[in-house]
């Protein structure tokens, strides 16, 4: 390492350097100084020398041997000079090597292996020089900076990078077991959650009653207590049709611990209890005992607590529909236009899927009733309108309000503006989530329900208990169809049932031109006589003979029957 500086310096010629520091490799490292004398000479570190000669530097080992040429003035380049010689060069017959020290001149006839040992006693700088040396003056002290031992404190590159190596497994080990100590957290977890909602969704159908093989008709008696306790909020809605003068009526069901709302059909058959505590139907409490009465004759019978009735006239339910932007509803028919006067007009409602109908079109929808067929299908069409209108009307309570208060209509003492509007706020947001059903509300033929048949739907929706007016408390009447009009049979039927008898059905019969009421003995005459006035028969038409089955009277209806009320 020593001879690339000895080499380097020997070769430079005339151009002067000066020692400025270190590299990172402990080698000097020069800078070119301006050179004092005239003549100068090129540096070719790699030329092939055809002379060996000194410049101050002593022998050049890696110089061909030659001729020498002649000895040049160094003295302005000292770096280390002592300060002894005053002149611009060398002492006569002194020559300076870089390090200051001073040698004899090269005598003509020196021989070149004398050179040799000469130069390899040389000795580079922070070293001991040779023995025969030790008598020449002393260097001075030198100040080193720090900067030129920065090499010093740097860390091994190959040391950093094992140690960078080592950090990055011990991380990747510890990444690995962290994850998988995650996943098995993440795994124990989602089975906790998993079973925490199974056991929450069964105690869910377990409370409402929807358990299979517990919410049927002869379900347990945990379960009816479950569904008994629930909070539930009930109105009662009763349709009036202001020109056909029929009325239809359902009850509105928020069932607030099971989030679900329910819309409940009642039939105008439906047996109730009248104030005087005769036995009465539906359809003649709401037009005899009006709303009061009629709502405590519902409660008695269903078991039900309703909190306010809502009397909605066609002409306010036309006014709803427009406000909330015309419903969306499966029609089941055609409904012809009831305005129009020429045959073969085009119905006002088609018959189809998601029909666009208006305010006219819904209230025509909702009280239609075609020839011969049961109040029941008119009622089904009434909920389809009231459940339609529940999905447009506003979730907003305030803005449900606002419409309620825009029909101005006079409500009920028992149910304000603001009550309704919050109530059908709730009930809509259920219906535009589709937690929201219809069901019709299953009656037989005499009015009375069964455990079978309406006491699933009072029990279960309602979270009452279905009782029916004693059958023995009303005169029982078994009607028989010998007119040849379907139709007749359900006519009658509703005006005995408004008349606070019992209905019997009796079949249908070969067509006879007069009708006949029958009584079994005297005690019967007289209800057999109000039987006849109540249907519109004539009183010779009463008699006294067998009557069929469990009925107290026996009618057979012939075609002079002419009925008088839908």
């Amino acid at each position: 390492m020593n001879d690339r500086y000895d080499a380097g310096a020997a070769n430079h010629g005339a151009d002067q350097y000066e020692l400025v520091g270190y590299d990172e490799y402990g080698q000097p490292v020069y800078r070119q100084v301006r050179p004092q004398q005239s003549q100068q000479q090129t540096y070719d570190p790699y030329a092939q020398q055809t002379q060996q000669y000194d410049q101050g530097y002593g022998y050049d080992p890696y110089a061909q041997q030659g001729t020498q040429p002649p000895a040049y003035d160094y003295g302005a380049y000292d770096p280390y000079a002592t300060g002894s010689h005053q002149g611009g060069g060398p002492a006569p017959g002194t020559a300076h090597d870089p390090y200051g020290r001073t040698t004899a001149a090269e005598a003509p006839g020196r021989q070149p292996h004398a050179e040799q040992a000469a130069q390899q006693t040389a000795h580079i700088p922070q070293q001991a020089g040779p023995a025969h040396d030790q008598e020449a003056p002393a260097e001075p002290q030198r100040e080193y900076h720090t900067e030129q031992f920065a090499f010093v404190e740097e860390p091994d590159a190959n040391s950093e990078d094992v140690i960078d190596w080592l950090k990055f497994t011990e991380n990747r080990t510890e990444r690995r077991e962290e994850a998988r100590r995650r996943s098995r957290s993440r795994i124990v977890a989602l089975a906790v959650v998993f079973a925490l909602v199974a056991a929450g969704g069964v105690g869910y159908l377990w409370y409402a009653g929807k358990l299979p093989g517990l919410s049927s008709d002869g379900s347990a008696t945990g379960t009816a207590t479950a569904a008994g306790a629930q909070k539930r909020d009930v109105i009662v809605v009763h349709l009036h049709d202001i020109k056909g003068d029929g009325t239809a009526t359902a009850l509105l069901v928020d069932n607030t611990t099971t989030q679900r709302g329910t819309t409940v059909l009642l039939p105008n058959s439906l047996a109730l209890t009248s104030d005087d505590g005769t036995t009465t139907t539906l359809a003649k409490s709401v037009e005899d005992d009006g709303s009061d009465g009629t709502r405590d004759a519902l409660d008695t019978v269903l078991g039900t607590d309703i909190e306010g009735t809502w009397r909605l006239d066609t002409p306010y339910l036309q006014n709803l529909v427009d406000l909330v932007g015309n419903i969306d509803v499966d029609t089941d028919t055609d409904v012809p236009d009831p305005t129009a006067k020429k045959k073969g007009t085009a119905p006002l409602v088609n018959k189809g899927r998601d029909q666009t109908l208006s305010g006219k079109m819904a209230v025509a929808y909702a009280t239609y009733r075609a020839p011969g067929e049961a109040q029941d299908a008119q009622l089904k069409r009434f909920g389809q309108v009231l459940q339609s209108v529940l999905r447009k009307l506003s979730s907003d309570p305030q803005a449900a309000t606002t419409t309620i208060q825009t029909l101005q209509q006079i409500l009920d003492p028992s149910l304000t503006d603001k009550d309704l509007g919050t109530f059908l706020a709730g009930l809509s947001d259920l219906a535009k989530g589709g937690d929201y059903k219809t069901d019709l509300l299953p009656v037989r033929s005499d009015g009375t329900l069964s455990a079978q048949t309406g006491a699933g739907i009072v029990r279960n929706v309602l979270g009452g208990t279905a009782k029916s007016p004693d059958k023995d408390a009303a005169v029982s009447v078994s009607v028989q169809n010998a007119t040849g009009v379907e139709d007749n049979t359900e006519k009658a039927r509703v005006v005995l049932l408004n008349g606070g008898f019992t209905f019997l059905e009796g079949g249908t019969g070969t067509a006879r031109a007069t009708s006949q009421v029958v009584y079994a003995d005297a005690a019967g005459k007289a209800n057999a006589a109000e039987v006849a006035k109540t249907l519109g028969l004539p009183a010779g038409s009463v008699t006294k003979g067998k009557v069929s089955g469990s009925a107290d009277v026996s009618v057979v209806l012939g075609q002079d029957y002419k009925p008088s009320s839908d």
